[in-house]
């Protein structure tokens, strides 16, 4: 069933692309378009994780480098039956993370370096299980090839003044079509992206909350969020709008209405229904505590942070901190323990 509304919803951007290119160009620009949209689904079926995560400037780590990060999503992944992803950091104080890839076994996430400075090793754990969700639901394809179509469907709309007004293009409603392939085929497309995303977000909590085994690490997980970004400004996302519904939080802006101009539910509203999943009950029982580190380190009475640790009946030797941020190599963007 979930194949099945992918396809319909990649069928329904590629018509409108097409549509667009009809009001521009008649038959021919039609047929150009539907070429152009079916090159752009073929691109971005086998290039969308390296795309956007170049385009956020993502670093992979593992085990080596960022043992706690990486031990953190290998616990997560196993608990959803999952393989496990590729793991990516992205320098970045808004705390904010996202997934993508075109299937679970080519699948990436990523976290940037506020997410895991600023939220506890359980918030963590819950963002990045509402992260494997969305790879084991498959959304991660369609968001970004329904972002790339929504983006060229844009470019189409600013271009077609220049096309629409040869008279030798065909065009069966004349200026009338150019203002339509302005104005309103982009418009159409950001709200068919905009409400994808929104009812994957329900979904992909929902999941999330199960793999992690607590709804309310995830609820305080994206109140912390949310509060973050709306005061922590994030250059790349505001360089590459159309990749904001990626995001557990949109990066460009506070949120405040669940409406069509919204790329996220409100979260206020995620929130009222993780709670509402705990009062049930929901999470299960063997998976209440979120997935350890290999060799955690043991923390003082009272200490606080992320990756504190919790005190320790037998205190652990103490351990050599790895080189960087969370591990990471020295030469990479900075963090919490360079």
């Amino acid at each position: 069933m979930n194949m099945m509304r992918t396809a319909m919803l990649l069928a329904t951007m590629t018509a409108l692309f097409m549509g667009v290119g009809y009001l521009i160009g008649g038959s021919g620009g039609m047929t150009i378009a539907f070429l152009i949209a079916a090159g752009m689904n073929l691109f971005s079926y086998w290039n969308s994780d390296k795309l956007v995560l170049r385009m956020n400037n993502a670093i992979e780590v593992d085990e080596r480098n960022a043992p706690e990060y990486y031990a953190i999503v290998r616990g997560l992944a196993a608990n959803a039956g999952l393989p496990m992803p590729r793991v990516y950091l992205i320098d970045s104080p808004q705390p904010n993370a996202f997934a993508t890839g075109r299937n679970p076994e080519n699948a990436a996430v990523a976290a940037s370096t506020g997410l895991l400075q600023r939220l506890s090793h359980e918030e963590v754990a819950a963002v990045m299980a509402h992260e494997l969700a969305h790879i084991e639901n498959r959304d991660t394809l369609i968001m970004t090839v329904t972002a790339t179509l929504a983006g060229a469907i844009s470019m189409l709309g600013n271009f077609a003044f220049f096309f629409g007004g040869n008279r030798d293009n065909n065009n069966p409603l004349g200026f009338v079509g150019v203002l339509v392939a302005m104005i309103v085929a982009p418009f159409a497309a950001m709200l068919v992206q905009m409400a994808i995303s929104r009812t994957r977000e329900y979904s992909a909590d929902r999941r999330g909350a199960e793999i992690c085994g607590n709804p309310l690490w995830l609820a305080s997980a994206l109140d912390k969020i949310a509060r973050n970004v709306e005061r922590i400004h994030n250059p790349e996302a505001e360089r590459n709008p159309a990749m904001a519904p990626l995001f557990i939080i949109n990066p460009l802006s506070g949120e405040r209405m669940d409406n069509l101009f919204s790329t996220h539910p409100n979260t206020e509203n995620r929130i009222a229904a993780l709670q509402a999943m705990a009062n049930e009950g929901v999470g299960r029982p063997a998976q209440r505590t979120a997935p350890q580190p290999t060799a955690q380190r043991s923390a003082p009475s009272g200490q606080q942070g992320p990756w504190g640790g919790r005190p320790a009946e037998q205190p652990a030797p103490e351990q050599p901190r790895p080189s960087g941020p969370w591990g990471r190599n020295p030469t990479g963007p900075k963090g919490p323990r360079s």
